[in-house]
């Protein structure tokens, strides 16, 4: 009889996380926020190129003979923002997601997204709606410090003493091999990739415990579905991004959303191509979120928030399998 058959996290901190369920639920409803449900399962996913997707085949009624693809969502992000571009006003969902290949002492392949949305919010109004979120559920036992915000150039400038807008691949890769990050073999020509190594392996670990840090103003080519601020006075242009950590542990990315179907449907086969170059999987277009945004999305901003990792660090545990009940070994 196998032995792993009871749950991975103890009963105490599935109390915990049930708790939190109800915090979230209550500090949304307090605030007006409408609680919704969008599919697993869809014709389309998000192309982008370092996330991963799982797929299925349907054969029920109406079915080509072969089945129809089915991708397991990356997250709620494209029918969230079709019921807003419908006129459902600020929203917020606990949803199921799922990515291939992740799976460690921070990723599960499923996992539970905090997801929600704010129409007339910029990233900085919701920059403040999330350090509130945070207070309500982590408090002060777990933040001990002041909340801080930086720029994307002001916390390499501080970690890693660049300029991640302007360095050189040869600069960034120095700095890779002065940090002891032994780098893969990657294309001269990606700087996003050399970022993302010096961010992961040099700054997050300095990143101080017990306080909330606010990074904005991303580079534009790592804008994903952000929208670009023109750069001005000689200042490079920038997404209008943010990312969120608590200590070293990164918590949520968020958004001021792109409205433009145009620009959408140019970043969107960027990735495309992008993932023929590399031999990865290429998903249809999701052309019925375009049609979204074409009839107008609502000025807005929005962020996923990993649920899981928020229960990790209100549970001062050392990783997600700790929290889930059934994390992907026992499921």
């Amino acid at each position: 009889m196998s032995a792993d058959w009871r749950p991975a996290a103890s009963l105490e901190r599935l109390r915990l996380r049930a708790g939190l369920l109800a915090a979230v639920r209550a500090f949304f409803a307090a605030r007006g926020v409408l609680e919704v449900e969008t599919p697993v399962l869809a014709a389309a996913t998000i192309p982008e190129v370092h996330l991963a997707s799982l797929a299925t085949r349907w054969r029920g009624p109406g079915a080509p003979e072969q089945g129809a693809v089915l991708y397991l969502q990356t997250s709620p992000e494209v029918h969230m923002k079709r019921l807003l571009a419908a006129g459902s006003g600020p929203i917020f969902q606990l949803a199921r997601a799922f990515r291939d290949g992740e799976s460690g002492r921070r990723h599960n392949p499923e996992f539970t997204l905090l997801e929600w949305y704010r129409p007339g919010f910029d990233h900085h109004a919701l920059m403040d709606e999330v350090e509130a979120l945070l207070a309500a559920t982590l408090g002060a036992g777990i933040l001990r410090a002041p909340a801080e915000r930086l720029t994307y150039a002001e916390l390499f400038s501080r970690h890693a003493g660049l300029d991640p807008h302007r360095a050189a691949a040869a600069e960034l890769d120095a700095a890779l091999a002065a940090a002891g990050v032994a780098a893969p073999a990657l294309d001269p020509e990606d700087r996003d990739g050399r970022l993302e190594l010096l961010l992961t392996h040099l700054i997050e670990p300095r990143l101080p415990a017990g306080r909330i840090t606010f990074v904005y103003d991303f580079p534009a080519s790592q804008a994903a579905l952000a929208r670009l601020r023109p750069g001005a006075g000689g200042e490079p242009p920038v997404a209008e991004r943010f990312e969120v950590y608590v200590g070293p542990v990164e918590l949520a990315n968020g958004f001021h959303e792109l409205a433009d179907a145009a620009e959408q449907r140019r970043r969107f086969e960027a990735d495309l191509a992008a993932r023929r170059r590399l031999g990865l999987p290429t998903p249809p277009l999701d052309e019925r979120f375009l049609a979204a945004l074409a009839a107008g999305l609502p000025p807005c901003a929005g962020v996923a928030l990993g649920f899981d990792r928020l229960v990790m660090l209100a549970a001062g545990a050392g990783a997600l399998a700790e929290v889930i009940a059934f994390p992907i070994d026992r499921a």
